[in-house]
């Protein structure tokens, strides 16, 4: 771990985990969906690239930093929007879009678990500068 992450009690540190397994899981989902799992075209598609945009945050995911939470959060969103579109599409492709919406829900969840003290901890230091 790193300074930022060595104070945090254990529930925060549970979510950080938890937070950071949803994210690379998510990475490696969407991968595998599109090129082997149940690809929109046989072999493979190029809508694999959906998965490139998760790279840009990881390293600060990794690391626990707050700014890049927040980033992830709103870049989540989209996948989100990906899954709730492709949930009505038939087997196999609506099985997935439900896995996908499933893996963003659990990031989503453990990232606003972990960012909650922070949040707490600035809107203390915000009121004690009035």
């Amino acid at each position: 771990m790193n300074p930022a992450t060595d104070t945090l009690d254990p529930r925060q540190r549970l979510a950080l985990r938890i937070a950071i397994g949803a994210w690379i899981v998510l990475f490696v989902f969407c991968l595998l969906w599109e090129l082997w799992l149940a690809p929109i075209r046989p072999g493979g598609s190029w809508l694999a690239l959906k998965a490139l945009p998760l790279l840009l945050p990881i390293r600060g995911v990794l690391r626990g930093d707050t700014k890049s939470f927040q980033w992830a959060l709103l870049l989540v969103l989209a996948y989100v929007l990906e899954g709730a579109v492709r949930v009505f599409e038939p087997a196999p492709y609506g099985t997935m879009a439900w896995l996908e919406l499933l893996i963003v829900t659990v990031f989503f969840v453990a990232a606003i678990v972990y960012l909650r003290p922070f949040k707490r901890a600035a809107k203390a230091r915000a009121a004690a500068q009035r």
